[in-house]
């Protein structure tokens, strides 16, 4: 049986929902922005066509939140955990996505931060796959203090680089700010 990770997770700002179905058109809402997947390999993401496999995956990964913004109750965006090892007591965090106005807001940081101080109970290290063209997220994975630790060769087109950050590593970056 697969480990289900999840928690309701919340701050001040933001709260992170576990994904429904029921989120679909509300998730899909924020998605069917073009300018989203600009640096994303699939580019054409927004097509609803396309964001329904993208949906389901989540949906089924025990791990995949609705983030809403706790003073418009808005959802501006979505996210998930997956590829949970007990064995390398490792996961990893990705397929987020935020509705523009969200983007240099640091609601990002807010959201990698519930999930990290959340998951760091469970977990030792933390990895984010990013396509190599997302210079976006790769900017933004750097400055919560993840390393960059390899490459993935996803497909014949498609190069993801590996980023971590250990449960150590959160804790005194935390300790810092």
């Amino acid at each position: 049986m697969k480990k289900v990770f999840d928690p309701v997770l919340h701050n001040q700002l933001v709260a992170l929902y576990p994904l429904q179905e029921a989120d679909f058109e509300l998730l899909f809402s924020v998605a069917s922005d073009p300018a989203i997947w600009e640096q994303h390999p699939y580019k054409n993401r927004w097509q609803e066509a396309v964001f329904r496999p993208f949906f389901d995956t989540s949906l089924n990964s025990n791990g995949a939140f609705r983030i809403v913004d706790l003073r418009t109750k808005q959802t501006i965006g979505g996210t998930r955990f997956y590829e949970y090892s007990r064995e390398w007591s490792s996961i990893a965090i990705g397929g987020t996505f935020y509705a523009r106005e969200y983007w240099g807001t640091g609601i990002n940081r807010q959201v990698k931060k519930l999930m990290l101080d959340y998951i760091f109970n469970e977990v030792t290290t933390v990895y984010f796959y990013i396509d190599q063209h997302n210079k976006r997220s790769q900017v933004a994975i750097e400055r919560l203090g993840a390393q960059r630790d390899g490459e993935k060769q996803v497909n014949e087109s498609m190069l993801d680089f590996v980023y971590q950050i250990s449960k150590e590593e959160w804790l005194l970056l935390s300790a810092q700010r």
